[in-house]
This record gives structure tokens, C-alpha cells and sequence, in this order.
């Protein structure tokens, strides 16, 4: 929304995501942790919230008219960029107990978008 470029018309994503995760030593295993561990949590995560759904800012003029027609979509109190996105899954690992450093979101082979806390 309120965007100048031509993102302000209505797209979608597919995207490749890169999650950092940081140890101060490894486990039992000698990993930090199990890759399939990290699948497993953003799975879950992408099918519940994003998969098959609209996501747009809570302002959107279409939010009347999808909830008006029973359409799935999940309204975002912030634009819903690669940046947020990325924030996003960055808060769902920390808070299922990922010691998450950084999410890296690629919209293309050279574009991306990333989040970290320092």
C-alpha cells in the first residue's frame, strides 16, 4: 500500500529462507542442532499462516471485501514486506526456543531481504 514502485500492485512470493542459529557449544550430537528440528518448526509455521493465504497491511481496502467473501487472508499491522516476513519467522523460532541470530529471505537469486536482534 502507498508504495511507488510496482510492489504497490497486488503479488506474490515464493521465497527460500536462510536461519541462522547460534551455540555456544555443540550438543551430545556435535551439531548445534538438527536441521530437521528448524524444518520441521518453519513448516508448521509456513503451512498455518502463509501457505495458501493473502497476507496485507490491516488498512488494506480489501479487507472488507475478502472478509465480506470468506476469503483466507491474514491482515499484518505492518506492511507485509520481505523485512517483515523475515522478522516474522525470526520471532516464531526464538519463541519455540531457537537461539535464532538472523532470517534471511530470498525473493530472487539476488534479492533478499534480513532480520536480526543484536
Amino acid at each position: 500500500m502507498n508504495h511507488a514502485g510496482k510492489c504497490r500492485h497486488l503479488h506474490g512470493h515464493s521465497v527460500k529462507a536462510a536461519i541462522s542459529i547460534e551455540q555456544q557449544s555443540l550438543n551430545d550430537q556435535s551439531m548445534v542442532c538438527d536441521f530437521s528440528e528448524i524444518k520441521e518448526c518453519v513448516e508448521a509455521y509456513v503451512d498455518q499462516y502463509l501457505d495458501h493465504n493473502f497476507l496485507l497491511h490491516k488498512d488494506d481496502p480489501l479487507v472488507p471485501v475478502l472478509t465480506a467473501n470468506n476469503e483466507r487472508f491474514w491482515a499484518l499491522d505492518e506492511h507485509p514486506t520481505a523485512e517483515v516476513l523475515s522478522k516474522m519467522l525470526f520471532k516464531h523460532l526464538k519463541k519455540t526456543g531457537f537461539n535464532v541470530s538472523q532470517v534471511v529471505l530470498w525473493e530472487t537469486a539476488s534479492a533478499y531481504a534480513s532480520y536480526r536482534e543484536d
